[in-house]
Protein backbone atom coordinates (compact mmCIF):
# COMPACT_ATOMS: atom_id res chain seq x y z
CA UNK A 1 0.00 0.00 0.00
CA UNK A 2 2.96 2.62 0.63
CA UNK A 3 4.55 1.69 -2.81
CA UNK A 4 1.04 2.50 -4.09
CA UNK A 5 0.54 5.56 -2.27
CA UNK A 6 3.92 6.88 -3.24
CA UNK A 7 3.63 6.05 -6.73
CA UNK A 8 -0.11 8.07 -7.25
CA UNK A 9 1.77 11.04 -4.87
CA UNK A 10 4.99 11.26 -7.68
CA UNK A 11 2.09 10.95 -10.17
CA UNK A 12 0.50 13.89 -8.80
CA UNK A 13 3.07 15.93 -8.80
CA UNK A 14 4.30 14.58 -12.13
CA UNK A 15 0.65 16.22 -13.57
CA UNK A 16 1.11 19.27 -11.40
CA UNK A 17 4.38 19.88 -12.64
CA UNK A 18 3.61 19.96 -16.29
CA UNK A 19 0.09 21.95 -15.42
CA UNK A 20 2.71 24.45 -14.00
CA UNK A 21 5.09 24.79 -17.20
CA UNK A 22 2.31 25.25 -19.61
CA UNK A 23 1.17 28.18 -17.62
CA UNK A 24 4.94 29.54 -17.68
CA UNK A 25 5.50 28.62 -21.12
CA UNK A 26 2.09 30.75 -21.99
CA UNK A 27 2.90 33.41 -19.85
CA UNK A 28 6.17 33.37 -21.34
CA UNK A 29 4.68 33.92 -25.00
CA UNK A 30 1.97 36.33 -23.41
CA UNK A 31 4.70 38.62 -21.84
CA UNK A 32 6.81 38.87 -24.81
CA UNK A 33 4.09 39.53 -27.47
CA UNK A 34 2.70 42.12 -25.52
CA UNK A 35 5.61 43.63 -24.56
CA UNK A 36 7.00 47.68 -24.93
CA UNK A 37 9.46 46.43 -27.47
CA UNK A 38 7.12 45.34 -30.06
CA UNK A 39 5.04 48.42 -29.68
CA UNK A 40 1.75 46.67 -30.14
CA UNK A 41 2.39 44.74 -33.00
CA UNK A 42 0.78 46.98 -35.87
CA UNK A 43 1.19 45.19 -39.82
CA UNK A 44 4.91 45.84 -41.08
CA UNK A 45 6.42 47.33 -38.52
CA UNK A 46 9.86 46.37 -36.14
CA UNK A 47 6.95 44.77 -33.99
CA UNK A 48 5.03 43.14 -36.33
CA UNK A 49 8.77 41.35 -37.30
CA UNK A 50 9.92 40.70 -33.67
CA UNK A 51 6.66 38.77 -33.33
CA UNK A 52 6.61 36.70 -36.45
CA UNK A 53 10.16 35.78 -35.86
CA UNK A 54 9.19 34.60 -32.16
CA UNK A 55 6.55 32.51 -33.66
CA UNK A 56 8.14 30.70 -36.26
CA UNK A 57 11.05 30.08 -34.06
CA UNK A 58 8.59 28.03 -31.81
CA UNK A 59 7.17 26.14 -35.31
CA UNK A 60 10.51 25.24 -36.21
CA UNK A 61 11.49 24.08 -32.94
CA UNK A 62 8.60 21.65 -33.33
CA UNK A 63 9.69 20.47 -36.52
CA UNK A 64 6.51 21.00 -37.74
CA UNK A 65 6.42 21.93 -41.91
CA UNK A 66 6.68 25.19 -43.99
CA UNK A 67 4.27 25.96 -46.41
CA UNK A 68 6.42 27.60 -49.43
CA UNK A 69 9.09 25.87 -51.01
CA UNK A 70 12.26 28.07 -49.03
CA UNK A 71 15.00 28.91 -46.25
CA UNK A 72 14.08 29.14 -42.84
CA UNK A 73 11.84 31.77 -41.59
CA UNK A 74 10.36 32.94 -44.86
CA UNK A 75 9.31 29.29 -46.09
CA UNK A 76 6.31 29.90 -42.99
CA UNK A 77 5.33 33.29 -44.48
CA UNK A 78 2.56 33.94 -46.90
CA UNK A 79 3.06 37.75 -47.50
CA UNK A 80 0.50 40.02 -49.06
CA UNK A 81 -0.31 43.36 -49.40
CA UNK A 82 -3.00 45.28 -48.58
CA UNK A 83 -4.36 49.32 -48.32
CA UNK A 84 -6.72 51.30 -50.94
CA UNK A 85 -4.16 53.58 -51.30
CA UNK A 86 -0.06 53.96 -52.00
CA UNK A 87 0.12 55.84 -49.36
CA UNK A 88 -1.37 53.41 -46.90
CA UNK A 89 -0.04 49.86 -48.35
CA UNK A 90 1.22 47.53 -46.11
CA UNK A 91 2.94 44.35 -46.86
CA UNK A 92 2.62 41.50 -44.07
CA UNK A 93 1.82 38.12 -43.82
CA UNK A 94 0.44 35.00 -42.69
CA UNK A 95 2.40 32.77 -40.09
CA UNK A 96 1.46 28.82 -41.07
CA UNK A 97 2.79 25.59 -40.39
CA UNK A 98 1.86 21.92 -40.72
CA UNK A 99 1.27 19.22 -38.84
CA UNK A 100 0.69 15.83 -41.91
CA UNK A 101 -2.15 13.83 -40.09
CA UNK A 102 -1.20 10.08 -39.94
CA UNK A 103 -3.72 8.12 -41.55
CA UNK A 104 -3.61 7.55 -45.47
CA UNK A 105 -7.09 8.58 -45.94
CA UNK A 106 -7.80 11.07 -43.28
CA UNK A 107 -4.25 13.40 -43.90
CA UNK A 108 -5.74 14.42 -47.14
CA UNK A 109 -8.36 16.17 -44.59
CA UNK A 110 -6.85 19.57 -42.99
CA UNK A 111 -8.35 21.54 -40.10
CA UNK A 112 -6.72 24.76 -39.06
CA UNK A 113 -6.19 25.69 -35.89
CA UNK A 114 -5.86 29.50 -35.84
CA UNK A 115 -5.24 32.73 -34.12
CA UNK A 116 -4.23 36.67 -34.78
CA UNK A 117 -0.86 37.46 -34.09
CA UNK A 118 -1.45 41.55 -35.03
CA UNK A 119 -2.70 44.16 -32.86
CA UNK A 120 -3.79 48.19 -32.95
CA UNK A 121 0.25 49.26 -32.66
CA UNK A 122 0.06 52.97 -31.05
CA UNK A 123 -3.34 53.61 -31.38
CA UNK A 124 -4.64 56.90 -32.43
CA UNK A 125 -7.54 58.04 -34.64
CA UNK A 126 -9.51 55.42 -37.11
CA UNK A 127 -7.07 52.65 -35.54
CA UNK A 128 -9.57 51.00 -33.77
CA UNK A 129 -8.09 52.16 -30.40
CA UNK A 130 -11.40 52.48 -27.37
CA UNK A 131 -9.06 55.66 -26.54
CA UNK A 132 -8.22 57.01 -30.19
CA UNK A 133 -6.70 60.78 -28.37
CA UNK A 134 -3.92 58.42 -26.61
CA UNK A 135 -1.17 57.30 -28.39
CA UNK A 136 0.93 54.90 -26.36
CA UNK A 137 1.69 51.53 -26.95
CA UNK A 138 -1.46 49.10 -27.17
CA UNK A 139 -0.17 45.51 -26.02
CA UNK A 140 -2.38 43.70 -26.90
CA UNK A 141 -1.86 40.65 -24.19
CA UNK A 142 -5.65 39.31 -24.46
CA UNK A 143 -6.06 40.38 -28.14
CA UNK A 144 -4.38 38.40 -29.13
CA UNK A 145 -1.69 37.32 -27.56
CA UNK A 146 -3.91 34.69 -25.37
CA UNK A 147 -5.04 33.21 -28.38
CA UNK A 148 -1.23 33.11 -29.63
CA UNK A 149 0.28 31.27 -26.58
CA UNK A 150 -2.67 28.46 -26.62
CA UNK A 151 -1.68 28.14 -29.85
CA UNK A 152 1.33 27.40 -29.43
CA UNK A 153 0.69 24.95 -27.21
CA UNK A 154 -1.91 23.12 -29.30
CA UNK A 155 0.58 22.95 -31.60
CA UNK A 156 3.18 21.14 -29.51
CA UNK A 157 0.56 18.66 -27.63
CA UNK A 158 -0.65 17.77 -31.54
CA UNK A 159 2.70 17.35 -31.89
CA UNK A 160 3.51 14.61 -29.39
CA UNK A 161 0.01 13.19 -29.74
CA UNK A 162 -0.50 12.78 -33.36
CA UNK A 163 -3.66 13.40 -35.25
CA UNK A 164 -5.16 11.47 -37.71
CA UNK A 165 -6.36 14.51 -40.29
CA UNK A 166 -3.62 17.32 -41.03
CA UNK A 167 -3.81 20.36 -39.04
CA UNK A 168 -2.80 24.03 -39.78
CA UNK A 169 -1.59 25.78 -37.59
CA UNK A 170 -1.66 29.47 -38.88
CA UNK A 171 -1.39 32.72 -37.23
CA UNK A 172 -3.07 35.22 -39.17
CA UNK A 173 -1.67 39.18 -39.91
CA UNK A 174 -3.63 42.25 -39.61
CA UNK A 175 -6.93 41.26 -38.55
CA UNK A 176 -7.72 44.49 -36.45
CA UNK A 177 -8.06 45.77 -40.65
CA UNK A 178 -10.79 43.52 -41.31
CA UNK A 179 -9.48 39.88 -41.32
CA UNK A 180 -7.34 40.84 -43.91
CA UNK A 181 -5.06 37.58 -43.47
CA UNK A 182 -7.35 34.88 -43.29
CA UNK A 183 -9.37 36.25 -46.76
CA UNK A 184 -5.58 36.89 -48.17
CA UNK A 185 -5.21 33.03 -47.33
CA UNK A 186 -8.58 31.74 -48.61
CA UNK A 187 -7.93 33.56 -51.75
CA UNK A 188 -4.76 32.23 -52.20
CA UNK A 189 -6.18 28.60 -51.07
CA UNK A 190 -8.19 29.03 -54.53
CA UNK A 191 -5.67 29.38 -57.27
CA UNK A 192 -2.29 27.51 -57.28
CA UNK A 193 0.76 28.44 -56.60
CA UNK A 194 4.60 26.79 -57.44
CA UNK A 195 5.72 27.53 -54.55
CA UNK A 196 3.30 26.16 -52.20
CA UNK A 197 3.74 22.93 -49.86
CA UNK A 198 2.36 20.92 -47.60
CA UNK A 199 -0.58 22.34 -48.36
CA UNK A 200 -4.07 21.17 -49.63
CA UNK A 201 -4.42 21.96 -53.95
CA UNK A 202 -7.24 24.14 -52.73
CA UNK A 203 -8.92 25.52 -50.16
CA UNK A 204 -11.92 22.35 -50.60
CA UNK A 205 -9.21 20.17 -48.55
CA UNK A 206 -9.67 22.34 -45.36
CA UNK A 207 -12.82 20.61 -43.52
CA UNK A 208 -13.27 22.57 -40.22
CA UNK A 209 -11.36 26.03 -38.59
CA UNK A 210 -11.36 26.51 -35.18
CA UNK A 211 -10.14 30.01 -33.85
CA UNK A 212 -9.23 31.47 -30.54
CA UNK A 213 -9.69 35.25 -29.99
CA UNK A 214 -9.29 36.95 -26.56
CA UNK A 215 -9.02 34.01 -24.22
CA UNK A 216 -7.54 35.03 -21.67
CA UNK A 217 -9.62 36.78 -19.38
CA UNK A 218 -11.94 33.76 -18.27
CA UNK A 219 -14.47 34.57 -15.93
CA UNK A 220 -16.99 32.14 -13.91
CA UNK A 221 -15.51 29.15 -15.67
CA UNK A 222 -17.33 30.32 -18.64
CA UNK A 223 -16.67 30.19 -22.75
CA UNK A 224 -17.69 30.89 -25.81
CA UNK A 225 -18.00 29.03 -28.38
CA UNK A 226 -19.53 30.15 -31.57
CA UNK A 227 -20.20 27.89 -34.98
CA UNK A 228 -21.57 25.21 -33.50
CA UNK A 229 -24.31 24.71 -35.80
CA UNK A 230 -22.01 24.88 -39.05
CA UNK A 231 -21.60 21.29 -38.99
CA UNK A 232 -24.17 18.50 -37.60
CA UNK A 233 -22.24 17.26 -34.67
CA UNK A 234 -20.36 20.40 -33.44
CA UNK A 235 -23.12 21.43 -30.70
CA UNK A 236 -22.97 17.97 -29.14
CA UNK A 237 -19.54 17.81 -29.92
CA UNK A 238 -19.12 21.00 -27.55
CA UNK A 239 -21.26 20.18 -24.82
CA UNK A 240 -19.70 16.95 -24.32
CA UNK A 241 -16.19 18.47 -23.96
CA UNK A 242 -17.74 20.97 -21.44
CA UNK A 243 -19.02 18.27 -19.52
CA UNK A 244 -15.44 16.63 -19.47
CA UNK A 245 -13.86 19.92 -18.65
CA UNK A 246 -16.41 21.63 -16.04
CA UNK A 247 -16.80 24.65 -18.25
CA UNK A 248 -19.78 26.68 -18.48
CA UNK A 249 -19.95 26.67 -22.38
CA UNK A 250 -22.53 28.81 -23.95
CA UNK A 251 -22.93 27.59 -27.64
CA UNK A 252 -23.79 29.66 -30.51
CA UNK A 253 -24.95 28.44 -34.15
CA UNK A 254 -23.24 30.98 -36.53
CA UNK A 255 -19.86 31.40 -36.96
CA UNK A 256 -19.90 35.01 -37.45
CA UNK A 257 -18.19 37.73 -35.23
CA UNK A 258 -15.59 40.25 -35.53
CA UNK A 259 -12.67 37.24 -36.07
CA UNK A 260 -10.55 35.26 -38.68
CA UNK A 261 -13.26 32.31 -38.51
CA UNK A 262 -15.83 34.59 -40.64
CA UNK A 263 -13.88 34.42 -43.28
CA UNK A 264 -13.88 30.47 -43.27
CA UNK A 265 -17.56 30.48 -42.60
CA UNK A 266 -18.07 32.65 -45.97
CA UNK A 267 -16.04 30.18 -47.68
CA UNK A 268 -18.74 27.62 -47.10
CA UNK A 269 -15.82 26.16 -44.30
CA UNK A 270 -17.80 24.63 -40.62
CA UNK A 271 -15.82 26.55 -38.27
CA UNK A 272 -15.46 26.52 -33.98
CA UNK A 273 -14.62 30.12 -32.29
CA UNK A 274 -13.57 30.26 -28.69
CA UNK A 275 -13.15 33.34 -26.49
CA UNK A 276 -13.67 34.32 -23.00
CA UNK A 277 -15.18 37.76 -23.82
CA UNK A 278 -14.92 41.30 -24.09
CA UNK A 279 -13.69 43.55 -20.65
CA UNK A 280 -12.94 47.08 -19.77
CA UNK A 281 -9.24 46.84 -21.37
CA UNK A 282 -9.98 45.70 -24.51
CA UNK A 283 -8.10 47.74 -26.89
CA UNK A 284 -6.96 50.12 -24.80
CA UNK A 285 -2.91 50.50 -23.60
CA UNK A 286 -4.10 48.47 -20.17
CA UNK A 287 -4.52 45.43 -22.32
CA UNK A 288 -1.01 43.74 -20.06
CA UNK A 289 0.08 40.50 -19.17
CA UNK A 290 -0.24 40.41 -15.93
CA UNK A 291 -4.50 41.52 -16.08
CA UNK A 292 -5.03 38.06 -17.87
CA UNK A 293 -6.17 34.81 -15.86
CA UNK A 294 -3.53 32.29 -16.75
CA UNK A 295 -5.54 29.40 -14.20
CA UNK A 296 -8.05 30.48 -17.15
CA UNK A 297 -6.12 30.35 -20.09
CA UNK A 298 -4.98 26.58 -18.49
CA UNK A 299 -8.78 25.36 -18.88
CA UNK A 300 -8.88 26.89 -22.50
CA UNK A 301 -5.99 24.80 -23.29
CA UNK A 302 -7.18 21.66 -21.94
CA UNK A 303 -10.98 22.27 -23.44
CA UNK A 304 -9.51 23.12 -27.13
CA UNK A 305 -7.11 20.28 -26.57
CA UNK A 306 -9.99 17.66 -26.02
CA UNK A 307 -12.56 19.05 -28.69
CA UNK A 308 -9.74 19.27 -31.72
CA UNK A 309 -9.02 15.61 -30.65
CA UNK A 310 -12.47 14.74 -31.37
CA UNK A 311 -12.51 16.98 -34.54
CA UNK A 312 -9.73 15.37 -36.05
CA UNK A 313 -10.45 11.79 -35.13
CA UNK A 314 -14.35 11.95 -36.78
CA UNK A 315 -14.59 9.18 -38.97
CA UNK A 316 -16.48 11.10 -41.35
CA UNK A 317 -15.75 14.53 -43.36
CA UNK A 318 -17.41 17.55 -41.56
CA UNK A 319 -20.61 18.46 -43.25
CA UNK A 320 -21.97 22.56 -43.76
CA UNK A 321 -24.29 23.33 -42.80
CA UNK A 322 -25.05 27.74 -43.94
CA UNK A 323 -26.23 28.77 -40.54
CA UNK A 324 -27.61 32.80 -41.22
CA UNK A 325 -26.52 35.07 -37.90
CA UNK A 326 -28.55 33.86 -34.92
CA UNK A 327 -28.67 37.21 -34.09
CA UNK A 328 -31.71 38.81 -35.74
CA UNK A 329 -31.11 42.37 -34.67
CA UNK A 330 -27.13 42.38 -35.45
CA UNK A 331 -27.52 44.21 -38.49
CA UNK A 332 -30.19 46.86 -37.57
CA UNK A 333 -29.44 50.93 -37.36
CA UNK A 334 -29.90 52.08 -33.80
CA UNK A 335 -30.63 55.07 -32.71
CA UNK A 336 -29.74 55.08 -29.42
CA UNK A 337 -26.83 53.65 -27.19
CA UNK A 338 -26.53 52.65 -23.52
CA UNK A 339 -22.70 52.72 -23.93
CA UNK A 340 -22.17 48.62 -22.52
CA UNK A 341 -20.83 45.70 -23.61
CA UNK A 342 -23.35 43.13 -22.83
CA UNK A 343 -22.63 39.73 -21.80
CA UNK A 344 -22.57 38.11 -24.79
CA UNK A 345 -21.54 34.16 -23.72
CA UNK A 346 -24.51 34.06 -21.35
CA UNK A 347 -21.55 33.78 -18.35
CA UNK A 348 -24.17 34.82 -16.03
CA UNK A 349 -26.73 32.45 -14.76
CA UNK A 350 -29.16 35.03 -12.67
CA UNK A 351 -32.17 36.04 -15.24
CA UNK A 352 -31.84 38.96 -17.65
CA UNK A 353 -28.16 40.27 -19.59
CA UNK A 354 -25.44 41.17 -17.06
CA UNK A 355 -23.00 44.53 -18.40
CA UNK A 356 -19.93 43.07 -18.47
CA UNK A 357 -18.56 46.96 -19.42
CA UNK A 358 -20.34 49.93 -18.70
CA UNK A 359 -18.19 52.52 -20.55
CA UNK A 360 -17.24 56.14 -18.36
CA UNK A 361 -19.51 59.03 -19.75
CA UNK A 362 -21.80 56.68 -21.70
CA UNK A 363 -25.79 56.80 -20.98
CA UNK A 364 -26.01 53.77 -18.60
CA UNK A 365 -22.81 54.58 -16.38
CA UNK A 366 -24.06 58.29 -16.25
CA UNK A 367 -27.38 57.16 -14.84
CA UNK A 368 -25.83 55.05 -11.96
CA UNK A 369 -25.64 51.64 -14.14
CA UNK A 370 -21.83 49.83 -13.27
CA UNK A 371 -20.23 46.69 -14.99
CA UNK A 372 -21.69 43.59 -13.72
CA UNK A 373 -25.23 44.96 -12.97
CA UNK A 374 -27.97 42.32 -14.47
CA UNK A 375 -30.47 44.39 -16.83
CA UNK A 376 -33.81 42.65 -15.92
CA UNK A 377 -35.79 45.38 -17.54
CA UNK A 378 -35.60 48.01 -20.47
CA UNK A 379 -38.65 51.04 -20.59
CA UNK A 380 -40.59 48.23 -18.09
CA UNK A 381 -40.08 45.38 -21.18
CA UNK A 382 -38.24 42.69 -19.80
CA UNK A 383 -34.22 41.36 -21.09
CA UNK A 384 -33.67 37.72 -20.46
CA UNK A 385 -30.72 37.31 -23.33
CA UNK A 386 -28.99 39.28 -25.69
CA UNK A 387 -31.45 39.52 -28.50
CA UNK A 388 -34.30 40.98 -26.32
CA UNK A 389 -31.70 43.57 -25.07
CA UNK A 390 -31.13 44.52 -29.36
CA UNK A 391 -34.98 44.28 -29.73
CA UNK A 392 -35.34 46.56 -26.51
CA UNK A 393 -32.60 48.86 -28.36
CA UNK A 394 -34.47 49.11 -31.46
CA UNK A 395 -37.44 50.79 -29.92
CA UNK A 396 -36.16 53.56 -28.35
CA UNK A 397 -35.46 56.97 -29.92
CA UNK A 398 -32.95 59.60 -28.85
CA UNK A 399 -33.58 62.32 -26.54
CA UNK A 400 -35.79 60.30 -24.15
CA UNK A 401 -35.59 59.40 -20.60
CA UNK A 402 -35.81 55.72 -20.05
CA UNK A 403 -36.46 53.33 -16.81
CA UNK A 404 -33.58 50.36 -16.94
CA UNK A 405 -33.97 48.09 -13.91
CA UNK A 406 -31.10 45.88 -12.99
CA UNK A 407 -29.88 43.36 -10.30
CA UNK A 408 -27.02 44.10 -8.06
CA UNK A 409 -26.12 41.68 -5.84
CA UNK A 410 -29.37 41.10 -4.10
CA UNK A 411 -30.67 44.14 -4.67
CA UNK A 412 -33.10 45.44 -7.42
CA UNK A 413 -32.09 49.16 -8.49
CA UNK A 414 -34.36 51.34 -11.20
CA UNK A 415 -32.06 53.75 -13.07
CA UNK A 416 -33.36 56.71 -15.67
CA UNK A 417 -31.07 56.93 -18.08
CA UNK A 418 -31.03 59.18 -20.62
CA UNK A 419 -30.57 58.73 -24.28
CA UNK A 420 -28.22 60.01 -26.61
CA UNK A 421 -28.07 59.12 -30.39
CA UNK A 422 -26.18 56.12 -31.38
CA UNK A 423 -22.99 56.91 -32.84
Amino acid sequence: MKHIFIALSLAFALVAQSFAQKQDDMRQVVEYLASQELGGRYPATAGDTLASEFIVGKLRGLKLKPVLKGKKNIAYYQDFTYGKTKETERTTHNIIAVLPGKDKRLKHEYIVVGSHYDHLGMGGKDSGSRRPDTLAVHPGADDNASGDAVVLELAKYFKKNRSPRSIIFMFFGAEEQGLVGSKEFLEWMRHADAQRINLPTTKDGIVAMVNLDMVGRMRDNALSVSGTGTSSEFKAMAEQVAELTKLNVSCTADGYGASDQASFVAADIPVLFLTTGGHMEYHTPDDLPPTLNYDGMQQTLDYSKELITRLVNMPQTPDFINVPSSNTMSHAKFKVTLGLMPDVMGASRIPGLRADIVVAGKPAHNAGIRSGDVIQEIDGKPVKDMNEYMERLSELEPGTTIPVKVLRGEEILVFQVNLNPAK
